[in-house]
Parts: structure tokens; sequence; C-alpha cells
């Protein structure tokens, strides 16, 4: 038996992962168990968690893999800032002392943290894997492909911004590179910062807000800030830019060419930033489906694997699938910096020892149900030890009971199984409401969620059904397709509103799940990843006609998923969550004791 652990940190979304013989058996996130959103320290939790639900020692490991190569990141710092100088003197001030003390000698820092699970832990155990070796890894690995394209692009890893490889049965090769201050990951988040959401965690609040826009500035983008080559690749005229030598994504140059400031944080959304929003979401596209159709042509080859944080912008994935540009398309549901973890660990196994690959029909991440579960018995300790109202009922009552619920109108905190790994929520750690309600995109967004009001939901939606509902003939079961909804299920809207207040216009038959374009992000659900989230479904649409829920995560902004059961409870109690389900029990809020209530609205810093 072989078994080797992967680990991101130090940057963001730090997170362990182990591979046992090949076989992903165990991945979470650090900041589900600190409840420190994008938590990037070492994930002492996480791996504490991973040793007693695999029952495993550290002595017991055979490898651990960190997913980045520290050196070469501090190459690409000292060459920027002298490329740079003397614009960036400040910042590299401030930067190289830590890397100096820290970041550099990151085998000793590392070392330094596992040796407080296992004194007797010798570093010759510890490799570093490349940045996007790493997200390659975690793409290609897991995919049902024997041989197939890697497309990996993100803000920047040590030197890489955009990766090709090719991955064939158990060796990846990297083929070509585009490399930093040339970035599309970048440029998405300098429109990210000068929308005024936060760099690294507001991205999908701009792709959810470019529907509301009309893409007026591609051209102007176009012209001045990328120039985009026929081969598929990219140059960013740095002019426009700070992040190479600053603390800041844009500069005054970048500004003036919009006419606007930088919209402060939580203040009004204008015409202006919608069309601002669509535009970079239109050139991003235009970016990646360039590439894509490129790589099509230059190989040949029928698959294509994505990883990397541009990776989880769902719009171009649909593109991808609808253009038909390849035959088969696999991204990694944790396409950011927490796969890493996966892919560094995987790219050992078989890129650097060799072992011999096996392929399946279906993806190796299990649905990504690859986090804890708890026991009945861990569960009813914990309920009872809060002080919480509950009734325990069996598996068939539990199905018929919560669907009549969600029938009625009701939201419910759902609570089963292993948690997810990665950003989205599947069917474990969800909050799930009726679609119909013409309400229930509202009341979520504002009452239980406390985000912003025009950001869209998603639909959970039985495998085999999607085709019925939306223009996707494919299975999408982590979430990361975005299709549109099928005519006959729209509703015709002659409104002009061109405010955001248009969200709570009724498009279709299933207005909560439904954007103002006619799009959403689907979740196809079958037996083999879900067997209960698929019952409940079934039993949803027996009611109702309907063999969709609305699905999002359960927790609210600022917050990351609940992991545990006292966190669901906290959530369900900070909330207007009107029912809380962990496995076969259930709590309803008008029967818990009012002192147990909690203001959760200001409880988690905004992102």
């Amino acid at each position: 038996m072989s078994l080797i652990l992967g680990i991101s940190a130090y940057y963001h979304d730090s997170a362990v992962a182990l591979i046992k013989n090949g076989e992903i058996i165990y991945a979470s996130q650090e900041e589900r168990f600190s409840r420190i959103k994008h938590d990037s320290s070492f994930p002492k939790l996480a791996l504490t968690d991973l040793l007693t639900f695999c029952k495993i020692k550290i002595s017991e490991i055979d490898a651990i893999i960190f997913y980045d190569k520290p050196f070469l990141k501090f190459e690409r710092l000292i060459e920027t800032y002298l490329a740079f100088a003397p614009q960036g003197f400040r910042q590299f001030l401030i930067a190289m002392p830590i890397w100096i003390k820290e970041k550099l000698f990151m085998k000793r820092l590392l070392y330094d943290e596992i040796i407080k699970f296992d004194k007797t832990f010798s570093d010759s155990k510890l490799f570093f894997s490349e940045h996007h070796m790493s997200h390659a890894a975690s793409a290609f690995y897991p995919s049902p492909f024997e041989e197939a394209m890697i497309l990996t692009a993100d803000g920047v890893g040590e030197w890489t911004t955009t990766s090709v490889a090719k991955g064939k049965y158990n060796s990846i090769k990297i083929l070509k590179e585009i490399h930093f201050p040339h970035s599309i990951g970048l440029l998405y988040s300098a429109f990210t910062y000068y929308l005024g959401f936060k760099v690294n965690s507001g991205e999908y609040k701009v792709m959810g807000l470019a529907p509301y826009g009309d893409p007026i500035y591609t051209t102007l983008i176009k012209k001045e800030l990328i120039d985009i080559k026929d081969d598929g690749s990219f140059r960013l005229n740095q002019n426009y830019f700070e992040y190479a030598k600053g603390f800041r994504m844009i500069n005054q140059k970048f500004i003036k060419l919009f006419g606007n400031k930088n919209r402060i944080s939580e203040s009004k959304i204008e015409k202006f930033h919608m069309d601002i929003a669509a535009s970079i979401q239109k050139v991003t596209e235009d970016v990646i489906i360039n590439i894509v159709s490129n790589l099509k042509k230059e190989y040949g080859l029928n698959n294509l694997c994505m990883a990397g944080g541009v990776a989880l912008n769902c719009v171009i994935n649909g593109i991808i699938v609808k253009k038909k540009i390849f035959k088969n398309l696999w991204i990694q549901p944790a396409s950011g910096d927490a796969g890493g973890a996966i892919g560094g660990a995987l790219a050992y196994w078989y890129n650097q020892k060799k072992n011999i690959r096996k392929v399946y029909k279906f993806d190796q991440m299990k649905g990504s149900f690859l986090g804890p579960s708890f026991s009945e018995k861990y569960i009813k300790n914990t309920l009872q030890k809060i002080g919480a109202d509950f009734k325990q009922v069996s598996k068939k009552n539990l199905i018929s009971i919560v669907a009549k619920d969600l029938s009625k109108g009701k939201s419910v905190g759902w609570f089963q199984g292993r948690m997810e790994f990665g950003p989205r929520a599947l069917g474990n750690r969800s909050i799930l409401a009726d679609p119909r309600n013409k309400s229930m995109q509202k009341n979520l967004n504002l009452k239980i969620k406390y985000r912003e009001s025009f950001r869209p939901f998603a639909p959970s939606i039985l495998f085999g059904e999607q085709s019925n509902w939306f223009d996707l003939n494919k299975s999408s079961p982590y979430m990361l397709l975005v299709g549109m909804i099928k005519k006959q299920k729209r509703v015709l809207n002659k409104t002009k509103n061109i405010n955001l207040d248009k969200i709570n216009e009724i498009r279709s038959c299933i207005p909560a799940v439904t954007h103002v374009d006619y799009s959403a992000r689907i979740q196809t659900v079958d037996n083999d990843t879900n067997k209960i989230f698929t019952q409940l479904l079934k039993a949803f649409k027996k009611l109702t006609g309907v063999p969709i829920l609305v699905n999002t995560s359960f927790n609210i902004r600022g917050e990351p998923i609940v992991c545990k059961p006292d966190d669901a409870f906290k959530c369900f109690m900070g909330t207007d969550l009107d029912i809380l389900v962990i496995e076969n029990f259930i709590l309803r809020k008008t029967q818990q004791n009012k002192c147990l209530l909690l203001n959760y609205k200001n409880k988690f810093k905004l992102d």
C-alpha cells in the first residue's frame, strides 16, 4: 500500500488530499474547519481530520507533495521587481523579508508544521510539484480519458499563467506556456477589483453580473488592454496595470480609459458596472475559445481537460460544449489552488513514479464528496448538547417529509454524507428550495445568504431530464456548465428594466433558477454519485412535476460552507432558513428555543 499526501498552502485556499495507490480517498479545505474563508494557513485542522477520518498516522505516509515550487516563484518575483524598477520598490521592501524568512525556505516551514504531528518525520519525504503541473494533473488523472489535451488558466503559478499540456495514460507533458505578467486570470481579476469586488473570491460575482449588461467595451479592451494573437496566445498592455509592481491591480490610466473611478465595495451598482462586467466576460470568452479552438486544430484530439481558476467560469465552459469544439470535456471541480493538493499528489504518483493508471468510465472524483462525514451517534450527541429540538425519522420518511415541505415553499438546510471538496455545494452541504417559487431567489439572497440581490441560483436536476429543460444533453455533476432554459419553458417578458431589479421579473416556469439572460448553472444528479439527493429530486418531481431543486451552498456570505453539524445548526439559527436536515434528523425553526437564535447577518467578513 502506498499513501501520498498532497498539500496546498500559504497563498489561498489551503487544502490536503490523500491518495492511496492512485485512488483519491480524502480531500478537504482548511477553511471548512477554521471557519475563515479562503484560509491560506498551513492546513493543520484539515490534516488532523484527514488522519482521524482515514485512521492513519503521518509515519504511514510515503511522500508529501507541496503543489508549488517556491524557488521558481521567488525567481519570478525578483525578476519582476528588476524589470519594473524603480517602480514597485516599496512592494519589494515589504515582500522580500517575508519571502526570505518564510516562503523561500518552504521545505523547512512545512517540516516544522508536520513534525507537530510526528516528531520522527523525515524531510526526505517532502517533494514539490510545479504549480501548473499540479493543476494539469488534477484535471487529467481523475478524468475518464486515456488521452487528452489539458488547458490550465489562472492568475499566476510560479511563472506560468496559461499552459497547454498533453496527457496520455500515466504521463503529462507541458507543451506551451504563457508567462507572467500576461495573464487572462489577472486581467479578469483587474476588472473584479475595478468593479469593487474582492480579488481571488469575487470573480464569480463579475460572471453573475455580466448578463445584466451589454458588452459595449469589448472593442476598447481588445484595442488597449489585450492583444489576442491568431494562434490563441495573448499579451497584456502593462501600461494600464499595477499588479506587477504595486499593491493595486490597476492604475489611473486604466481608470481614465473607461471614464469612471473604481466602484467602492457595497456601493450601488450602475448600468456602467453591468456593461463593464459583460465586456470583460465577453473578452475572456473570446480568449479561451480562441485557445481551445486552436488546440483542436493543432493536435486533433477529442478530449479536453481543464483546471485553474478560469476553468470555474462555467459560462465559458458551456460555450465550449455548445460549440462542440472538443467531443468530450472534463473540468476539475476543485479547479483553484485547493485542487492543487490532489494534483500534486497524483503528479508524483503517475508522472514521477510512473505507476500504471487505470481509466474508468466515470471520473475518479467520487462526485467531489471527499471530505468528512459524521455518525448518527455524533450528530445526536451534538444536537442534544446544543439544546436543539429535533426528530429522528427513517430515510424513507425523510425523503417524503422534506419533498412535501419544499413543495410548500420551505427553505431547507440539507446536510448529508461526506462534505464536498471545492467551491460548489453539490447536494451534501446545500440549501435547497422550490425553483417554481417566484419570491425564492430574492428571499434566499437577502434573508438567508445575506448577499447581493443580483446573484443567481443553480438548478439541480435529475440526470436524463436536463435536455427537457435546458439546451444541455451532457452530464454536469459538478455544476460547471451553463445552459439556456428551453424556449417552451420561458415566459415572455416585455419590460425594459435596466436595473438589478429585473432579476425579480418572471422569465420561466422555474424563476428561482432562471438568470436574466435565461441561463442557468446546471448540476445533474444521479444515483451513482448521490443516491439520497436523487431520491429527493424524484420525490419532488412526483409531487410537482418538476425534477429540479434550487441548490446553493449551505453558508452565508463571507462564511465557508458548513462542515460539521454544529456549523449547520448555527447557520440555521442565524438565518431565515425554515428547516434543517442533518442525515435523518429533522429540525424546524418554529420548534427551536428562541434563546438559541443568532444574528448571522454581520458575523462574517464580507467577501
